[in-house]
């Protein structure tokens, strides 16, 4: 299924932007008349028949919703140190989208080596994954936090800090949280979390847990963070 994105949709009428405009009638070559699917990124799958085919402003109108298309039983936040190698991070995000993520978070911890992230590359790689696994929710990414400051936020669910210190008594990451439950799980920078921070997490009451015996890359670990969240669902 080819879907598309639509922020502009008002009594029964969908206007979609330039570059959604563009990919459907340059690229695609979808004409006026022509069947359409598309979302709002808030749960909702429409069917429509485009109006206009301008590709630069798309209109469609709207023949049919789904709500709550593909919602999941639970939400899933990661908050995941930004990495010196932008590609790296954007693998992730994509894995973590097509997988099924709702919220993320860069965190920045005192061993994070890149406090800046590409805001409009990351929220277009986002868009793109959601579009291409067929999603109707379009998940949330926030600004860079301290991590101080993270974990000083009240949150919903089990509260998880995956760490790689063996000096810590931790549970498999599978064990940490049951079907149905909200995760909120924090993800390191290469190096991993400090031992102060770890202290300061399990006081806040995030619970520590580790992802296998390997130790994985910061990217590596959030994407199987996601699998394991996503595996125990199923």
């Amino acid at each position: 299924m080819q879907i598309f994105y639509c922020g502009e949709i008002s009594h029964g009428r969908a206007l979609f932007s330039r570059e959604e405009s563009r990919h459907c009638i340059k690229v695609l070559r979808m004409r006026g008349g022509e069947e359409i699917t598309f979302t709002d990124g808030q749960g909702n799958l429409y069917e429509g028949v485009i109006k206009e085919a301008d590709p630069s402003a798309m209109s469609a109108t709207v023949t049919s919703v789904t709500h709550d298309y593909g919602r999941r039983g639970y939400r899933l936040h990661i908050a995941i140190s930004p990495l010196k190698n932008d590609d790296r991070l954007e693998w992730f995000i994509e894995k973590a989208v097509e997988t099924g993520i709702d919220e993320i978070t860069p965190l920045l911890c005192a061993r994070t080596e890149k406090s800046r992230i590409r805001r409009e590359r990351l929220e277009g790689l986002i868009l793109s994954a959601m579009k291409q696994s067929v999603k109707s929710y379009l998940p949330q990414l926030n600004n860079p936090v301290r991590f101080f400051d993270f974990i000083a936020g009240p949150y919903e669910g089990k509260r998880i800090i995956a760490s790689c210190d063996p000096a810590v008594e931790r549970i498999p990451v599978t064990s940490a949280f049951n079907r149905g439950d909200d995760v909120v799980m924090m993800i390191g920078p290469e190096g991993d979390f400090t031992t102060e921070e770890v202290t300061a997490a399990l006081q806040a009451g995030f619970k520590p847990v580790h992802i296998g015996p390997s130790r994985l890359r910061t990217e590596t670990a959030g994407v199987v963070a996601c699998c394991s969240v996503y595996l125990s669902n199923l």
